[in-house]
């Protein structure tokens, strides 16, 4: 497999993902202005959608979106327990805080690494996130993770989309369950190697 990616981006968490399973892979960074890879080769011939993550399968398919990816690589290990069955309502649970991640977390910090973000723009999202940020904090007041004691895929994603704030100097001061979180999700020996094979760490 070879995982294409850009350091940082929402690409880590595949990455942290893989590196908790324990899966062999390859990786390729990506230059998301160019839209050229490392080797040089065109990466909108490669993914039409022209962003990070995309994985190659060994078979030579290509699957793209950080909760797809996640859930496929998950279920290549399932003895890993990173995420539930397929069809049991647990799985349905942990689909349902992928999306909220991607829809509610991770949309709104798009503005941020726009220089096209109107300054109104900019304050609509940092309230949105400020209100599910809020939601977050009281979901893991009585749990370490998302989905209970576990670790799981959602935990992966939460932990990458949560370590913007600190680019972005959003203090998590008020919620300190998120903080928590981030730091105990950043000090999982996986993460640190998924960190420091972008450079990060």
């Amino acid at each position: 497999m070879k995982l294409f990616f850009s350091p940082g981006a929402c690409s880590l968490s595949p990455r942290i993902v893989l590196e908790e399973l324990g899966l062999p892979y390859e990786s390729e960074r990506v230059d998301l202005k160019a839209k050229k890879t490392a080797s040089g080769a065109d990466y909108a011939a490669l993914n039409p959608k022209g962003y990070v993550p995309a994985l190659q399968l060994d078979s030579g398919e290509l699957l793209t979106e950080g909760p797809a990816i996640v859930q496929y690589l998950a279920d290549q290990v399932p003895a890993k327990g990173l995420a539930p069955a397929n069809g049991t309502l647990a799985r349905y649970q942990l689909q349902s805080w992928l999306t909220f991640i991607g829809t509610e977390l991770h949309k709104n910090f798009s503005p941020f690494f726009n220089p096209a973000a109107s300054d109104d723009w900019k304050a609509g999202a940092r309230a949105n996130l400020e209100r599910r940020l809020a939601y977050v904090n009281e979901q893991l007041a009585s749990r370490p993770y998302l989905m209970g004691d576990a670790f799981s895929v959602a935990d992966a994603y939460l932990f990458v989309v949560l370590s913007w704030t600190r680019m972005l100097k959003i203090d998590l001061a008020p919620w300190p369950n998120v903080a928590a979180f981030l730091a105990r999700v950043g000090q999982r020996p996986a993460v640190q190697a998924a960190l420091k094979a972008e450079g990060l760490a």
